[in-house]
């Protein structure tokens, strides 16, 4: 079984926004798979369904960004999963717009959703899918709920669109596979 979790902010006022690129990816891969994000528990909106023949469970916390790990600690608890059958998708400021990178565990990178994660779980062993959002030009927090650009946004759209075949990799073939296939130079 795996957890999957897309980070962001609840709220209209962060739709759309840099940060949010995490909610984006989990409800297009819940489109994609059919599954309903439609529960609310764990602090966050849930759903179940099977991805690539395994059980999955999709999360979205709504605890704000630097609270996620909250949410994700409550979930993976209830379903009693290791940290290595959790992945993480979220927004990342030192990949350009529109770049997908794939890693098997490692630090926050400055990510407070990150942050508050791997300190919940006591662990930075689990896989992430980390979305370029480019870098913040003055002030951080401005860029990242900041909207992007047209083509910007064009470009994070084909990006999110990735994930309906990232996921099935990482779950059949493991992070090394996705990673081989994905993680382009």
């Amino acid at each position: 079984m795996y957890l999957i979790v897309g980070l962001g902010n609840p709220g209209r006022e962060y739709e759309q926004t840099r940060h949010n690129v995490g909610f984006v990816a989990a409800d297009y891969l819940a489109q994609c798979y059919n599954i309903q994000l439609t529960r609310l528990k764990f602090k966050g909106a849930v759903g179940e369904g099977r991805i690539a023949g395994e059980r999955c469970v999709i999360l979205k916390p709504h605890t704000y960004m630097n609270l996620s790990g909250e949410s994700v600690r409550d979930c993976a608890a209830f379903y009693k999963l290791a940290p290595e059958n959790i992945i993480v998708m979220y927004d990342d400021v030192a990949l350009n717009v529109g770049a997908v990178r794939i890693r098997p565990s490692g630090s926050d990178g400055g990510h407070n959703g990150m942050k508050s994660i791997i300190y919940q779980l006591n662990s930075d062993q689990f896989p992430r899918v980390r979305f370029g959002v480019g870098a913040a030009e003055h002030n951080m927090v401005d860029h990242v709920l900041g909207k992007f650009s047209h083509e910007d946004g064009v470009a994070v759209t084909a990006a999110i669109k990735r994930i309906e075949d990232i996921i099935p990799e990482i779950i059949q073939n493991g992070v090394q596979s996705a990673m081989n296939k994905f993680n382009k130079r």
